[in-house]
Formats: C-alpha cells, sequence, structure tokens
C-alpha cells in the first residue's frame, strides 16, 4: 500500500523535463493570467467609487468615504426600485421566450429531411444575431408604426377599427421587446440545441420506429430527454444574465410615454453616472446589479443540484 503511494506521489510531481515538455502552454497561461489581471480585475478597484463621494479631480485617493450611503439612497429612491423590476421582468421574458423559440425552432430544423434546405434556414436565420439593434428597432419601428405593416393587416383582419400607435401605450412594450430579442437571437441560440440533437444516437430513433413510434412520440421520448442537460446547463449559464436585459433596444424603443416601463438598470446608470456625473451612484448600482447576478446564478445551481440536474459546479 505504501509503495503503491509513493508512486502516484512520483507520478503528480512536477519535473523540469515536464515544464520545458509544456513550456508553450505555461508560456501562453502566464500571458492569459496577466491579461486576465489587467482588463478583468484591476478595473474592479473603481468599486471604490461606490462608498466615496467621488470627485474626478481628486481620484480614488483622495475622495472622501461615505460608507453604504450611495446604496442606501438607491433602496430609498422609487426610481431605482421600478428599473430594477422593469429589468427584472423584461430579463425574465427574454430568457423564456428565446430559450423555448430556440428549443422549438431546433426540434423543427432537424426534422427537416433536405440536408440543403436545413443548411440554408440555420444560415439565413442566425444572420439576425449580428445585426445591430440599431437596425432591428428601426424595423420595428416601421412595421409597428401608423402606417406600418402590422397595423395594416389588423386593419384588413378587422381586428381594429383604428391603427394603434404600440409606442404610445406602456402595456405593448415588454412583448415588443421579448419579440425582437427572439427574433433576433432564436437562430443563433439554436445552433447549440441543434448540435446536441444531432448528437444523439440514431440507433434510439431506429428503434422507437420499430416500436411504432411516430415524430411527436420521438421528440418527446428521445429528443427532448437526450437534450435536457444541454438545455439545464445553458439556462443556468443565462439565469445570471436576467438583469443584463438590454440596454440599445429599451433606450432606443424607449419614449416619454414609456418610461415607467422601459427604463432599466443600465440606463438608470447611464442618466446618473454619465448625464449628472454622479459616478458614485452609478457605481453603486452596477454593484448591485453585479451581486445579484452572481447571487442568482448560485441559487439556480442549488435547486438543479436538489433536484438531481446537470449543474455548473
Amino acid at each position: 500500500m505504501a509503495q503503491k503511494e509513493n508512486v502516484v506521489k512520483k507520478d503528480k510531481m512536477i519535473t523540469w523535463k515536464e515544464v520545458k515538455r509544456q513550456k508553450f502552454l505555461l508560456i501562453v497561461s502566464f500571458f492569459m493570467v496577466i491579461y486576465g489581471c489587467i482588463f478583468y480585475y484591476w478595473p474592479l478597484t473603481g468599486w471604490l467609487m461606490a462608498f466615496q463621494n467621488y470627485k474626478p479631480r481628486k481620484g480614488l485617493l483622495g475622495s472622501d468615504f461615505i460608507g453604504l450611503a450611495k446604496f442606501q439612497f438607491l433602496f430609498e429612491d422609487a426610481t431605482f426600485l421600478r428599473v430594477i423590476r422593469n429589468t427584472f421582468a423584461m430579463g425574465v421574458l427574454n430568457l423564456i421566450t428565446t430559450t423555448f423559440m430556440a428549443i422549438l425552432f431546433a426540434i423543427l430544423l432537424n426534422e427537416l429531411r433536405s440536408t440543403k434546405i436545413k443548411k440554408t434556414v440555420q444560415t439565413i436565420s442566425y444572420l439576425a444575431h449580428f445585426l445591430s439593434w440599431i437596425i432591428v428597432t428601426g424595423i420595428l419601428h416601421d412595421a409597428l408604426s401608423s402606417s406600418g405593416i402590422v397595423n395594416e393587416l389588423l386593419l384588413k383582419l378587422g381586428l381594429v377599427d383604428k391603427t394603434v400607435d404600440f409606442f404610445a401605450h406602456p402595456e405593448y412594450f415588454w412583448p415588443i421587446v421579448a419579440f425582437a430579442n427572439c427574433w433576433k437571437e432564436t437562430g443563433w441560440n439554436a445552433i447549440i440545441y441543434l448540435a446536441a440533437i444531432t448528437a444523439i444516437d440514431p440507433c434510439l430513433y431506429e428503434a422507437a420506429s420499430i416500436d411504432g413510434a411516430g415524430r411527436l412520440a420521438k421528440i418527446k421520448y428521445i429528443t427532448l430527454p437526450s437534450i435536457r442537460p444541454t438545455i439545464m446547463i445553458l439556462l443556468l449559464m443565462n439565469v445570471g444574465n436576467v438583469l443584463n436585459a438590454g440596454f440599445e433596444v429599451q433606450y432606443l424603443l424607449g419614449n416619454g410615454l414609456t418610461k415607467s416601463v422601459s427604463d432599466t438598470i443600465d440606463i438608470y446608470v447611464l442618466t446618473w453616472g454619465i448625464s449628472q456625473n454622479d459616478f458614485s451612484l452609478g457605481t453603486a448600482a452596477g454593484i448591485f446589479k453585479s451581486v445579484v447576478s452572481i447571487g442568482l446564478i448560485f441559487v439556480a445551481n442549488y435547486i438543479a443540484k436538489k433536484t438531481g440536474d446537470e449543474r455548473l459546479f
């Protein structure tokens, strides 16, 4: 037994020969660590601004320390509480719609018999991911305007008596944002699910066909259970982005009439941190967003662990 432990310890020893053999990886790893420290961890020193009455001319070391006063102001500000609601609601809505539509699209795409048509549809579908939000919101403005195609269709079908100004009614804003995210990201998100589906053993489908299973039965009992680990992992990763509900789409589509439902934490940070030069308050709001996002990941991972599903750690 002791001899076996000595062999194991000997195998784990790092020798100069091993270092020379792995020198390229070690050099690359060293520069990646330096890169991470400079561009990821060193900027976190700016979080000190949240605990100071930060003045640019005084700098981080010269500004007065005020403790948690900025955080207290945030949670006493009704506007900040409203933007938390808006951000969380739009984030959850985007997560549910994009995940569901990506899975549905991947399954439908997998059912296509023609490989040529499948590749063509897949390529066209994920091109929208590379479009700028400025272009996407411009298309939405034209389509949903009083003279747009949506109002024309509603009038011709007799569903409405007069044109609807979608951007003047706050109750339409969240569904519009969810639809925009869904249209833009469905094709891109479906790539991973489609890759997971193609990795399923074809023998399972053949055996199901022999037993008389139809397409829906194969999807229900083979496809969905097989890609469940992928779905869980992606959900866990995306839960942390719930508060990253967006900035561009809300900023470009929002107006004075929809401000109560369109403002997000990012817009709040822009308003206070940049427009009003209150960098301390903007930093405090950013810290709150980061801490909540990390907390959501831990909670979701804990729930997945308790239910026996795939988890991140």
